[in-house]
C-alpha cells in the first residue's frame, strides 16, 4: 500500500500507514474521483435544468446552484485532492490520511447532498453543512504550513481563505436575493492567483527537469522579479475585476496583466514540450490566463457579455487546469509512466474545446441554445474519460519498479 511510511535518505516520509481501502491512502485518490464524478453528475443535472426545468437546486435556485457548484463543489475536491498530496511534499509533514481523510471526504460530500436538497432541509443547513468542507479544509492547510514553517506557502493559504471567503459571501448574496456577481468573481480570481502561484512553481520545474532528461540546456527563465511583478499585477487586476468589472481602470489593467502573463508563460519555453502532451497541457493551460485577462479587458470594454469572461477563466484556466494536474498526480503517484495516452490526450481535447465553444455561445447568441448544451457534452466528455482510464490506477495500489 502506498499510504505506508517510506522516508529516503535526505528525503521526507511518504504517506503513513492505512489498514483501511488504498483509496483512502492519499488525499489525492478519493478526492480526484469525487470531482471527476460531480463534474459529470451536475452537469447533467445542470444541462437538464436548462433544457427541461429540471429544479436542480431546489429552493437555491437552478442558475445559483450550477455556478455554486461548479465553483464550491467541484473545483475544491480537486484542489484538495492536489494540496492534500503537494503540501506533505512541501512541509515534510505526513499527509491526511485514513480515517481523517474519509471524514474530509464525507463533509465535501454531505455538502453536495445539502445543496441539492435545500428545499427539504431548509436553505440555511445547507448552507451551513456545505460551507463546513472549505472551513475544515483551510485550518487542515494552514495548520500544516504553519507547524512545517514554510512561509513562502503561505500565499497558497491566502488564496484558499479567499475562496472560503467567495463561498460565504456567494450563500450570503443568494440568502439575501442579492446579486452574486463579486462573489463569484472573488472566488474565480482566487483559482486563478493559485493557478498563476502555483503554476509558476511547477511548470518552469516540469519543463526544465522533461527538456534535461534529453541533454537539452534551454531551459525555462528561472523565478526572478519579472514574475513577482506579473503576479502582483494579476492580483491587482483581479481585485479591481472583481468589484469594477466594467471600469476603464479594470480594462487597461487587465491588457498589461495579459501581456505580463504572456511574456511570463513563453518564458517557460513551453513549446520545446510538445512531444509530451501531459506537460503541453499545462503550458496550454496557462495561456489561458493570458486569454482570461483579454476577455477581462472586452468585458470592461462591452465587446463581450460577463458570462462569456467567466467561462474564459472557469473552464479555461482553471478546469484545464486542474484537468492536466489530476493527469499528471494520478499516474506519478501511481508509479505510472508520465506520459498521455491517446484516452488522456482525447480529455485535453474536450475540456479545451468546451473553454472555447462555450464563450462563444454568448458572443453569437444565434448559437446559445446549441452550443450551450453543446460545451456540457464537452465537459462530461473530458472528465468521463477521466474516469475510464484513471479510476481503476486511484483505486489499486502503488506500482513499485522491480
Amino acid at each position: 500500500m502506498d499510504g505506508a511510511p517510506i522516508a529516503k535518505r535526505g528525503g521526507i516520509p511518504r504517506g503513513i500507514s492505512n489498514t483501511g481501502p488504498i483509496v483512502f491512502s492519499y488525499g489525492f485518490r478519493p478526492f480526484f474521483l469525487g470531482a471527476a464524478s460531480w463534474a459529470i453528475l451536475s452537469m447533467v443535472l445542470w444541462i437538464a435544468a436548462i433544457e427541461f426545468g429540471f429544479p436542480a437546486g431546489g429552493t437555491y435556485g437552478a442558475v445559483q446552484w450550477h455556478a455554486h457548484e461548479m465553483l464550491f463543489g467541484f473545483a475544491p475536491a480537486v484542489l484538495a485532492g492536489f494540496l492534500l498530496t503537494a503540501v506533505p511534499n512541501w512541509t515534510g509533514r505526513l499527509p491526511v490520511s485514513g480515517f481523517p481523510l474519509v471524514v474530509l471526504l464525507s463533509i465535501w460530500l454531505a455538502g453536495r447532498v445539502a445543496m441539492l436538497s435545500s428545499g427539504t432541509i431548509g436553505l440555511l443547513p445547507a448552507v451551513a453543512i456545505d460551507a463546513s468542507f472549505l472551513l475544515s479544509f483551510l485550518f487542515i492547510c494552514a495548520r500544516e504550513v504553519i507547524a512545517g514553517r514554510k512561509w513562502k506557502d503561505l500565499k497558497v493559504i491566502a488564496g484558499l481563505a479567499g475562496l472560503t471567503t467567495a463561498n460565504i459571501f456567494f450563500h450570503y448574496s443568494v440568502i439575501n436575493g442579492d446579486a452574486t456577481g463579486t462573489a463569484t468573481r472573488l472566488a474565480i480570481s482566487a483559482y486563478a492567483m493559485l493557478v498563476i502561484i502555483v503554476g509558476g512553481r511547477i511548470l518552469p520545474s516540469f519543463t526544465r527537469n522533461w527538456l534535461n532528461r534529453f541533454g537539452r540546456t534551454d531551459f525555462p527563465a528561472p523565478y526572478d522579479t519579472f514574475d513577482v511583478t506579473a503576479i502582483f499585477g494579476a492580483l491587482g487586476t483581479f481585485a479591481l475585476w472583481t468589484f469594477w468589472p466594467e471600469s476603464k481602470g479594470t480594462a487597461i489593467a487587465a491588457v498589461v496583466a495579459a501581456i505580463l502573463q504572456g511574456v511570463r508563460l513563453m518564458r517557460w519555453r513551453g513549446w520545446t514540450t510538445h512531444p509530451e502532451k501531459l506537460l503541453l497541457v499545462l503550458h496550454a493551460a496557462y495561456l489561458f490566463v493570458s486569454l482570461g485577462f483579454i476577455a477581462i479587458t472586452a468585458g470592461a470594454t462591452g465587446l463581450m457579455d460577463q458570462v462569456s469572461v467567466l467561462h474564459v477563466l472557469t473552464i479555461g484556466s482553471i478546469a484545464c487546469m486542474m484537468l492536466a494536474v489530476m493527469t499528471r498526480v494520478s499516474r506519478g503517484h501511481t508509479g505510472r509512466v508520465l506520459t498521455s495516452s491517446a484516452t488522456t490526450n482525447a480529455a485535453y481535447m474536450a475540456i479545451i474545446a468546451a473553454a472555447i465553444v462555450r464563450p462563444v455561445a454568448n458572443v453569437f447568441p444565434a448559437t446559445h441554445q446549441v452550443l450551450v448544451p453543446a460545451a456540457g457534452i464537452l465537459w462530461i466528455l473530458a472528465f468521463g474519460l477521466f474516469l475510464f482510464e484513471y479510476a481503476p490506477m486511484l483505486t489499486r495500489a502503488k506500482r513499485t519498479s522491480k
